[in-house]
């Protein structure tokens, strides 16, 4: 089943055009990873994908999900890693995606954030500051949050920044079995692009404009694929 579609996307910020005619689809069950080298329009497409960003020109459209049911990871920032607040807490507020217009966590939502720390093996770290937590327990919390607002399809934007070489295989393996056992949709931009395409099944290579979408079998026998898998990308 179709979930989105870009259709020929053009996106510009102050008067800089990130996006070029992009055109690519994601399907149920899908993972795929979007490279690039930095300034390749990555980050702006993020934005329009949840619906932060309108498109110059062309269209996003959202065929089987909402916007407000794609759960995001976003790039780590000083403020998260300082977040005065419970793990507990810290999940919970992924259920306020999917009806901003909540003012109290219900029940049902309780049960959804403590089911996705079930599911992520955190529970035992509920009542414990976000602040205490160690790189890769702070990412398993943030994609736990992630998940409560995730209907079918996750959007992680470099969640591997700064994990030790332990911790960032931990999450990959994670985001994987996700993907297989729980059918969640995984959009991950990467430039880690070696270690990803050993589970991605997907690539969209960008640079602003598409130099690559398909399979990435297919990706990695082209000369770019090549390219990017024998280099290290500056991050």
């Amino acid at each position: 089943m179709r979930l989105l579609e870009c259709s020929n996307v053009n996106m510009s910020y102050d008067n800089i055009q990130a996006v070029k005619d992009l055109s690519f689809y994601v399907d149920q069950g899908d993972y795929l990873c979007i490279v690039g080298e930095n300034g390749s329009g990555k980050t702006t497409l993020v934005k329009g994908l949840l619906g932060l960003m309108a498109p110059d020109s062309g269209r996003i459209s959202y065929i089987g999900i909402k916007k407000n049911e794609i759960g995001y990871l976003p790039q780590k920032t000083a403020v998260q890693k300082d977040f005065p607040a419970s793990v507990m807490e810290v999940v919970l507020s992924g259920c306020l995606n999917r009806d901003r217009f909540k003012l109290f966590y219900t029940k049902r939502d309780r049960i959804i954030a403590l089911e996705n720390m079930e599911r992520l093996a955190i529970s035992g770290l509920a009542g414990k500051s976000f602040m205490d937590l160690s790189e890769g327990q702070r990412q398993r919390v943030l994609l736990a949050r992630a998940l409560c607002s995730a209907k079918r399809l996750i959007l992680l934007d470099e969640p591997m920044t700064s994990l030790d070489p332990v911790a960032t295989a931990d999450l990959y393996e994670l985001i994987a079995s996700l993907n297989r056992e729980c059918d969640m949709t995984v959009i991950m931009v990467t430039h880690d692009v070696s270690t990803a395409l050993k589970y991605a099944g997907k690539v969209l290579h960008m640079k602003n404009s598409p130099l690559f979408f398909g399979s990435s079998r297919e990706y990695a026998a082209t000369e770019i694929g090549k390219k990017m898998l024998g280099a290290d990308i500056d991050d």
